[in-house]
């Protein structure tokens, strides 16, 4: 996730970054975000996982990127900047 957090810094006009956190107390949630996330990243719990399970996802990391609406990527596991960057222009693109 901080490569995450470093690209969201890039993209803080056009794109909102937000980590669904789960398998997890509220306490022990609110400390990993803080060691993990700047205020680049809004985050939440879903202790219930129903937005997991709303887009599909079995388990962290999973990236969902949304455009009014509509999911327009997915993808799971860890991927470098340039990676995101791609990913996110085109994000943009579509917006």
């Amino acid at each position: 996730m901080p490569v995450v957090d470093e690209v969201a810094a890039d993209y803080q006009d056009s794109v909102t970054f937000l980590a669904v956190a789960a398998k997890g107390t509220l306490g022990a949630t609110a400390q990993a975000a803080d060691e993990l996330f700047s205020e680049n990243l809004l985050w939440g719990l879903d202790e219930e996982q129903q937005v997991w399970d709303l887009y599909g996802v079995p388990g962290q990391p999973a990236t969902v990127l949304i455009a009014q609406g509509v999911v327009v990527d997915m993808w799971f596991g860890v991927n470098d900047a340039d990676f995101l960057r791609e990913r996110l222009d085109r994000l943009v693109s579509l917006s």
